[in-house]
């Protein structure tokens, strides 16, 4: 019964929600993590039944019992949505404070270090510094750098077509570093192994589309070549693309679009800048922003 509801929502997320694969995989992995345990039917949970589930389990973080809560409470809305259930069990259970944590950011330094690291004695070592360049000059997911298409880019226009988090699209500008490494790449790009790859720019080398996780180790085996030791992933570059941009004038309204931001408190949190910075730019630059009498 649980595998045939999870299938059902699995296709409710993909289909009428849009929701990227990831997304999908991410919800599904919390809620058969949550039911393997579980000797009653989903439309038997209760709030008691979640409450228990985190109290025996001490050693998951705030931050990720807020996410599994967030997976518990979509996919039971869905089985309220389609009258599988009378109320939605999470309702009763406090989503936990996870705080704000900052993520790490490179300084432009380090950036330049692990950029330097990279030999492009071959055409793998041209695509890994393009792919760094690509995460860092236009502030890509590892999810986007990988789905980058040929088709996607216009050199001649200096901008990159991006399609994120639930299909959306947005149009990033493509920096002259960023743009020098893909045109060196695309340069010396093997032909794909499959024709459905023809249109794919980032290949691994037996010629297949190249996976999120040859990215993670390719950043980490360049940072620790570069010396650079914070606890870093592709997203790292991201975050210091937001932070770099912020730092040296650009407006958080323009960073939350290039990074496909649909909140520009989610762009805060990312770039490092508090609230009060950007709110106060607002106040003193508007007509009415005076006392009055």
């Amino acid at each position: 019964m649980t595998g045939s509801l999870l299938d059902e929502y699995r296709d409710y997320l993909r289909i009428e929600r849009s929701m990227s694969e990831n997304t999908v995989s991410s919800y599904l992995a919390d809620l058969r993590s949550f039911f393997e345990n579980l000797e009653c039917p989903p439309q038997e949970v209760s709030s008691e039944d979640i409450v228990a589930y985190f109290s025996e389990r001490p050693q998951i973080s705030k931050r990720t019992q807020a996410r599994i809560l967030s997976s518990l409470r979509s996919f039971f809305g869905y089985l309220l949505l389609e009258g599988k259930i009378m109320s939605n069990p999470c309702d009763k259970v406090d989503s936990p404070k996870p705080g704000r944590k900052l993520p790490d950011v490179l300084s432009v330094d380090e950036v330049d270090r692990i950029m330097s690291s990279v030999e492009e004695k071959d055409w793998t070592g041209i695509r890994d510094r393009a792919i760094l360049e690509v995460l860092y000059g236009c502030g890509l997911r590892v999810s986007e750098a990988v789905g980058l298409r040929i088709s996607d880019i216009f050199f001649s226009e200096d901008f990159v077509r991006v399609i994120g988090k639930g299909n959306k699209e947005r149009l990033v500008p493509l920096g002259g570093m960023a743009k020098s490494a893909l045109e060196r790449y695309m340069s010396v790009r093997p032909h794909p192994a499959d024709p459905s790859d023809d249109d794919v720019v980032f290949l691994n080398f037996r010629g297949k589309r190249l996976s999120r996780v040859s990215v993670f180790n390719m950043v980490k085996r360049q940072a620790a070549i570069a010396g650079v030791y914070k606890s870093i992933s592709p997203h790292t570059f991201r975050h210091s693309f937001a932070t770099h941009l912020i730092e040296n004038g650009a407006d958080l309204r323009a960073v939350q679009e290039m990074l496909g931001h649909e909140s520009i408190l989610t762009t805060e949190i990312y770039t490092h800048v508090d609230s009060r910075v950007w709110q106060g730019t607002i106040i003193a630059c508007h007509p009415r922003s005076g006392s009055g009498v």
